[in-house]
């Protein structure tokens, strides 16, 4: 898909955007606050006890500095609106870029980095499992090759899938995925693109993942010179097959617009069988939200809500009306849900449409407490008919 095919896609109007609790030019009151301000963190939720509840662990807190790295956690009750601290990861060691996920009623937190006084950087290999009724973590296991700005993908209450990411110097184009029931480790399909940090993707519940975005590592120009980091756009499709390790790809091109880097995606549930891309910046940066090339980095100005609609014959995908292969944009508005936000690992969905995301960076590179609540767009959608069916 190219850049021009984006005007095909209408924009949200104000009253949609209103409707939808979002805004155009300011963020509203958050849905609650954290105890502190946080963002670089691990993200994950689930119901608890017949509370939605939401969790964020390690992370940056606001002076974004490597003394800022930090090990805490904290815990949300989404109908009360409150969060208070709780145990953070049990060996104390601060790290960013670490990855949550949730898998039959435990969450599982992968990796990380930490970062020295030198600014040296390491991937850090632990796996905690946290257990939410009790609040207590067990390492279970290291990652075979440790990984920070993954993304991990659980299927199937079995399975736990870490595509590409970075390595203590560079990234990665391995899925390494932890076998939960068998307490082991293998690799499946390597992802077939550029390798890249900070990516965004999601998997639904038939295998079918999508990823979009991240930042590769661009070679020096020149011998001896200096490699550089560049964020992208490109996206691509997976079909986890019978054999859990084998992965089929396909490429999806520049499916969102423009780069995303460190921002959200969401499976959705059918009848849409889709995917949505939020949040974000559309450039790299190091932690501290200054961007690889020297200048600050403000989230994206956007909000894009982009459907994929998988063909009802199988696991190929399909062409719609709008004349973009495989894709379906249901909205593409002038501001991101509450004010714009980025340097995001997460986010909880409750119910089909409602998204909670914990702390991240607002405009001006400034670390938030906000967790922010709204309902993405996606009820009572017509959907396009497949070409052919």
């Amino acid at each position: 898909m190219t850049r021009s095919a984006i005007r095909l896609v209408p924009l949200l109007s104000a009253a949609l955007l209103s409707a939808c609790g979002l805004t155009e030019n300011r963020e509203p009151e958050a849905w609650a606050h954290l105890p502190e301000p946080v963002t670089n963190n691990a993200v994950a939720g689930l119901e608890l006890d017949g509370r939605m509840m939401a969790y964020s662990f390690a992370g940056l807190h606001e002076g974004k500095t490597w003394r800022d790295v930090t090990s805490d956690a904290y815990a949300c009750d989404l109908e009360a609106q409150t969060c208070r601290e709780i145990a953070g990861l049990p060996d104390g060691i601060g790290r960013l870029a670490s990855v949550a996920v949730t898998l039959d009623g435990q969450i599982y937190i992968f990796g990380g980095y930490t970062v020295a006084e030198d600014g040296s950087e390491a991937s850090t290999p632990e796996v905690w499992r946290f257990d939410p009724a009790s609040e207590t973590y067990t390492h279970i296991t290291d990652m075979p090759v440790p990984v920070d700005d993954t993304i991990a993908l659980p299927f199937q209450d079995r399975y736990i899938y870490l595509v590409s990411g970075w390595h203590d110097t560079d990234n990665t184009d391995l899925v390494q995925v932890y076998d939960v029931e068998e307490g082991r480790w293998f690799q499946a399909t390597p992802f077939p693109g550029a390798p890249v940090f900070g990516h965004a993707g999601a998997m639904d519940g038939n295998g079918r993942l999508m990823l979009c975005g991240g930042t590769a590592v661009i070679p020096p120009a020149w011998e001896g010179g200096r490699r550089s980091f560049e964020a992208h756009g490109d996206c691509w499709a997976g079909q986890v097959m019978a054999d859990p390790a084998e992965i089929e790809w396909q490429a999806r091109g520049d499916t969102v617009p423009g780069p995303f880097y460190r921002g959200v995606a969401i499976a959705h549930p059918a009848p849409l069988s889709g995917y949505s891309f939020f949040g974000g910046s559309g450039n790299a940066y190091n932690y501290n939200g200054i961007g690889y090339d020297g200048e600050p980095v403000e989230p994206r100005g956007d909000y894009v809500l982009a459907v994929f609609i998988p063909s009802s014959r199988g696991r190929d995908w399909c062409t719609v009306p709008n004349g973009i292969e495989n894709t379906y944009f249901l909205a593409v508005g002038d501001a991101q849900p509450q004010g714009g936000f980025m340097d995001v690992r997460g986010a909880v969905r409750e119910g089909d449409n409602t998204v909670y995301t914990l702390g991240g960076m607002g405009p001006g590179q400034t670390v938030s407490d906000h967790v922010r609540r709204w309902a993405l767009p996606v009820e009572n959608v017509d959907l396009p008919v497949c070409a052919g069916e």
